[in-house]
C-alpha cells in the first residue's frame, strides 16, 4: 500500500468532533422524527438543517473543513432514514403480535437493515451519482450549503451574498411555517367536487419546502410527476369513486377510494417500473462493482487512488454482507419461536435469507435512484415496501398452504412484517446513502470515511427508537391496535397500509386487479420515454423525458405533496431560462439553487422545532387561533405563500445582478 500523500495527512475529515456532534444531531432529529413520521405520516430529510448546525458548531474551530462538515451531515442524515423504520415495526403491535417493542431486538433489527443498506449501496455509486445526470437535489443543495458555508469559499463577496441567500429562504421558509403553526394560513388548500357520477379533488400543501423541491429537481421531473397526479386524480379516481356508494360524505369518498383503491394501482405503477429502472440499470451496476474489484487490485499494487475514488474495500463490504446474516439467523429464530414458522425453520431461514438478499439488492437501486430524481424527502420508500411485504407474504403463503387458525395466521402475518423490516432498513439507507454521496462528490469528501460515518450514523439512531416508540404506544397507542383509544391513537398510516396488505395476500383478500391495473398504465408510459429518448438521441441532444418512476410517484403521493413540487419545477424552470438571457447565467442559476436550499433547510428546521412543541404541550401548541378562522386561514395561506415565493425570487434575483455588475466592476 502506498503511503498517503501530505495532503491527505493533513486533510481533517473524520474527526472525533465531526463524529461526537453528527451522532448527538442524529439521536435529536431520530426522535424528533419517529413522532412526527407516526403523527403524519411523512418524516422530514436532516441532512440540510445538519449542515447548518455543524458549520455553526464546528467554525469555532480554527482548522474545520468543508469535508469535516460534511461527515457531521451525512451521520445525521441517518436519524431521517432509520427513523423511517417507523413505516413499518408498528405493524407488529397492530396485528396482536407484540405488545411492546423489546429494546435490543429492535436495535438489532435497525442497525443490521441498516447496515446492510450502506454495504449494498456502496457498488452504486459510480452507476448513480458519478457516471449519471440524476439531479440528486438535496445531495447538491447540501454541498451548497457547504461551500457556501465554509472559510474557504470562493471570493469573500460570493460567500456573503450565497451565505445571505440561504438565510433569506430559510427565513422566508420559517414565516410561512409559523404561520401555518399559529393557524393563522391553512396548512394545505383542499376541495373535494363531484366529477361525472364520480368524485375527485384538488389538494395544495402550503409547504414552500415542497415547492422548493420542485425547482431543485427540475422540469423533467415535475412534468412527470405532474402526469402521474393527473392520471390519478383527473381519471382513476372519478372512474372508482362512480363505482363506490354515492351516499357517503364526499370527503370519505374521496380519501377512502385514494388510500384503499387508487394508492394501490399507483403500488402497481412502482412495482413495473422499478423492475424497468432496474433492468437500464444493470450494466452501469455492475459497471460500478468492477470499479470496486479494480480499485481494490489498484491498492494491493501500490497504486494510489484519488481521495474521492476510494470507497469502501469489496472484501470489507462483502464481508459484512456475509457475516450479517449470522445476527439475522438469530433474529428470525428468536421471532419464530413457538409459531408456526418454528416447525420448518431450516427450510423458512433459507428462504428468508434469500428474500433479503435478493430483493435487498433490487431495492437499494430502486431507492437510490428515486432520491437522486426527487429526492430523499419526497422518494416514496413506502411504495417500495408495499411491494417488499407483498413478495414476503407470498413466500409465506409459499412455505404454508393451505387455511390457518387465527393465531396461526396472525403470526405468519407478524413473521412477515419481521423479515420485510430488514429490507425497510437497506431501501431506507440505501435511500439516504446516495444522497450524501451526490455531497460528497461535488465537495471533494473521500467516499468510504462517509460510508462509515453513515454506519456509525445507523447505530447512533437505532439506540434511539425503540424507547420513544414504547412511550408513544404507552401514552397514545397506535391506530388498530388491541385496544388503542381512537381519540388518541397516532395514525401511523404506511405501518397500518403495509400491515393490511400482509393480512390481505395470507388471507387471500388482496386486489390483484389494482396492481396489474398499474402496471399496465406505467408500461404504457415506459413506450413513451423510450420514443422520447430515441427521438432525443436522434437530435443530438438529452430532450425531454418523462421518467416511469416519476409518474408512478405521482400516480401514488397524495396530490397536496405533488403539485406544489411540480409547480416549483416549472418556476425553476423560468428562473433558469431568465438567467440564460444575463450576462452572467451561472451566478444566477446558483442563486436560485442557494435560495431553493434555504427554504428546505427553514421548512425542515422548523419542522425538527414544531415536532419537539407537540411532543411537549400537545396537539397545536402554537395556535393563537381557533376553527372558526378556517375559511380566512385559507385565504391568508394562499396569499403568503404567493407573496412570500414572488418577494424571495425577486430580491434574489436583483442581488445576484448587483453582485454581478460588482465583480465587472
Amino acid at each position: 500500500m502506498a503511503k498517503p500523500t501530505e495532503g491527505e495527512t493533513n486533510r481533517r475529515e473524520l474527526t472525533l468532533r465531526a463524529l461526537l456532534l453528527g451522532g448527538l444531531l442524529t439521536v435529536v432529529f431520530t426522535a424528533a422524527n419517529v413522532y412526527f413520521g407516526l403523527r403524519v405520516g411523512l418524516t422530514f430529510s436532516t441532512a440540510l438543517p445538519a449542515a447548518v448546525i455543524s458549520m455553526a458548531v464546528l467554525r469555532l474551530f480554527r482548522d474545520n473543513s468543508v469535508v469535516e462538515n460534511n461527515i457531521t451531515q451525512t451521520l445525521a442524515s441517518a436519524a431521517g432514514a432509520v427513523a423511517t423504520m417507523i413505516f413499518v415495526l408498528p405493524g407488529l403491535v397492530m396485528v396482536g403480535w407484540w405488545t411492546e417493542f423489546p429494546y435490543w431486538t429492535t436495535v438489532a433489527l435497525c442497525f443490521v437493515g441498516g447496515t446492510l443498506g450502506v454495504m449494498m449501496s456502496v457498488p452504486l455509486r459510480r452507476a448513480l451519482v458519478v457516471n449519471s445526470d440524476l439531479p440528486y437535489p438535496e445531495g447538491v443543495a447540501g454541498a451548497e450549503v457547504l461551500k457556501v458555508g465554509s472559510r474557504d469559499a470562493r471570493g469573500a463577496a460570493e460567500s456573503r451574498f450565497g451565505l445571505a441567500t440561504m438565510l433569506l429562504g430559510a427565513g422566508l421558509a420559517t414565516v410561512m411555517a409559523l404561520l401555518v403553526a399559529l393557524k393563522l394560513a391553512a396548512g394545505e388548500l383542499a376541495r373535494n367536487f363531484k366529477l361525472g357520477q364520480g368524485a375527485t379533488g384538488v389538494a395544495f400543501s402550503t409547504s414552500m419546502g415542497l415547492l422548493a423541491i420542485g425547482h431543485l429537481i427540475g422540469l423533467s421531473a415535475g412534468v412527470a410527476l405532474a402526469v402521474g397526479t393527473v392520471i390519478s386524480w383527473g381519471i382513476l379516481l372519478p372512474w372508482r369513486t362512480s363505482l363506490v356508494d354515492g351516499s357517503l360524505p364526499i370527503d370519505d369518498l374521496v380519501g377512502t377510494v385514494f388510500s384503499q383503491e387508487v394508492r394501490f394501482i399507483g403500488a402497481g405503477a412502482i412495482a413495473v417500473a422499478s423492475i424497468w429502472t432496474l433492468l437500464k440499470l444493470v450494466k452501469p451496476i455492475a459497471a460500478g462493482l468492477a470499479g470496486i474489484l479494480a480499485a481494490q487490485r489498484a491498492r494491493k499494487g501500490g497504486e494510489m487512488l484519488d481521495l474521492t475514488e476510494r470507497d469502501l474495500p469489496g472484501s470489507v463490504v462483502l464481508g459484512t454482507v456475509a457475516i450479517a446474516m449470522l445476527p439475522i439467523a438469530w433474529l428470525l429464530w428468536r421471532f419464530a419461536e413457538g409459531g408456526p414458522v418454528a416447525e420448518i425453520f431450516p427450510v423458512a431461514l433459507a428462504a428468508t435469507l434469500v428474500f433479503i438478499l435478493a430483493i435487498g439488492a433490487v431495492v437499494s437501486a430502486v431507492t437510490g435512484y428515486m432520491a437522486g430524481l426527487v429526492g430523499t424527502s419526497n422518494s416514496p420508500v413506502s411504495g417500495v415496501g408495499i411491494l417488499s411485504i407483498v413478495v414476503a407474504a407470498l413466500m409465506v403463503a409459499a412455505l404454508f398452504p393451505g387455511p390457518h387458525s387465527a393465531t396461526d395466521t396472525r403470526a405468519l402475518v407478524a413473521y412477515a412484517l419481521f423479515a420485510t423490516a430488514f429490507i425497510f432498513g437497506i431501501a431506507l439507507i440505501a435511500n439516504d446513502n446516495l444522497q450524501d454521496l451526490k455531497t460528497g462528490q461535488l465537495v471533494g469528501s473521500t467516499p468510504w470515511k462517509q460510508q462509515l460515518a453513515l454506519v456509525l450514523g445507523v447505530g447512533a439512531g437505532s439506540l434511539v427508537i425503540p424507547p420513544v416508540l414504547n412511550l408513544l404506544d404507552v401514552t397514545m397507542g397506535f391506530a388498530g391496535a388491541p385496544g388503542a383509544n381512537p381519540e388518541t391513537a397516532l395514525p401511523a398510516p404506511q405501518a397500518s397500509l403495509i400491515s393490511s396488505l400482509a393480512q390481505g395476500v395470507l388471507g387471500g383478500t388482496l386486489r390483484w386487479d389494482l396492481i396489474g391495473l398499474g402496471g399496465a398504465i406505467v408500461a404504457e408510459i415506459i413506450v413513451i420515454d423510450e420514443l422520447l429518448g430515441r427521438r432525443a438521441g436522434a437530435a443530438g441532444s438529452k430532450g425531454f423525458r418523462l421518467p416511469p418512476l416519476g409518474v408512478a410517484m405521482g400516480m401514488y403521493l397524495p396530490i397536496s405533496i405533488i403539485l406544489p413540487s411540480a409547480l416549483g419545477a416549472v418556476l425553476g424552470h423560468l428562473w433558469d431560462r431568465r438567467a440564460d438571457r444575463s450576462s452572467d447565467p451561472e451566478r444566477l442559476k446558483r442563486a436560485g439553487v442557494l435560495l431553493a436550499t434555504g427554504i428546505v433547510v427553514g421548512d425542515s428546521l422548523f419542522g425538527l422545532f414544531f415536532a419537539g412543541a407537540v411532543a411537549l404541550l400537545g396537539e397545536d401548541p402554537l395556535a393563537i387561533v381557533g376553527d372558526d378562522f378556517a375559511t380566512a386561514a385559507q385565504l391568508v395561506g394562499a396569499a403568503a405563500l404567493a407573496a412570500l415565493i414572488w418577494w424571495g425570487y425577486d430580491r434574489t434575483y436583483r442581488g445576484a445582478r448587483k453582485l454581478g455588475r460588482g465583480a465587472e466592476t
